[in-house]
């Protein structure tokens, strides 16, 4: 008996061992953006496709967040196969913590010239598959991904904003499936706002019907384009619940350009 277990804890430690070593390591990457310095954490993947090029994932950390600390969302290790960017928003002018523009023209279009600069280097380094590139954020960097649907929408094959608003001045024109998570007891990002943006997304996907239940709170609104609306809304606030990168990746891995 001692010797079984012997060797299952040397079974149990290799294991572990292997599964360490296959994490995805990271890197900084910079880039001057109209002569500011921008920086971003880069995991490439640690796994092959089928096709040998890799999804792209652009993961954008809230107001007064940083990318070290949102990387812990830790979509690098619930897609293997991706190359996942976690960048680093500028200080604001509204109170100098770092975030990013949501509004077209705001700022000098900063973080849009940035997300352009990163998608032509990151192409670069590696063998990106331009029909599966992504965006994700939370807050104000979920704010953000609305943004980019609207002002890049040839880019991403799909878009989860979490905790989101849509501001007023933002149009989606182009139907893109989109995964929007909040809560009902937000007081950072009022859930009637958050409902604004569904509904615009809903409109812009031409998704009216009434919706079908796909799991804990989870409502599918279908569309006959192709581009689906689904949501998660919890009862909770301002957070980022457990599952949520893991419901994200499985998402996005739904839908190519």
């Amino acid at each position: 008996m001692r010797s079984n277990e012997g060797m299952t804890l040397k079974l149990a430690l290799l294991a572990g061992l292997l599964q360490a070593v296959a994490l995805p390591q990271s890197k900084i990457m910079t880039w001057k953006v109209e002569g500011v310095e921008r920086q971003a954490i880069v995991y490439g993947p640690t796994a092959k496709t089928s096709s040998g090029k890799a999804p792209l994932v652009l993961a954008f950390h809230g107001h007064g967040d940083t990318a070290d600390n949102y990387q812990g969302v830790a979509l690098h290790e619930r897609w293997a196969q991706a190359v996942v960017v976690y960048p680093q928003g500028l200080n604001s002018a509204r109170d100098g913590a770092p975030g990013w523009q949501v509004e077209k023209g705001k700022d000098a279009d900063r973080d849009l010239k940035f997300v352009d600069q990163m998608l032509a280097s990151l192409r670069s380094q590696y063998s990106v598959d331009d029909a599966r590139i992504y965006a994700t954020g939370f807050s104000n960097g979920a704010n953000f991904t609305y943004l980019l649907w609207a002002e890049r929408p040839r880019v991403f094959a799909a878009l989860a904003p979490v905790a989101a608003r849509i501001m007023p001045s933002v149009h989606l024109t182009t139907p893109k499936p989109v995964l929007h998570m909040g809560g009902t007891a937000d007081r950072q990002i009022a859930f009637a706002d958050q409902k604004e943006a569904i509904e615009a997304a809903r409109r812009a996907n031409g998704a009216l019907d009434k919706g079908e239940a796909c799991g804990r709170y989870c409502t599918l609104y279908e569309s006959k384009g192709g581009a689906p609306v689904m949501t998660v809304i919890h009862p909770g606030g301002h957070v980022y619940p457990l599952e949520t990168s893991q419901a994200i990746v499985a998402f996005f891995k739904k839908h190519t350009l």
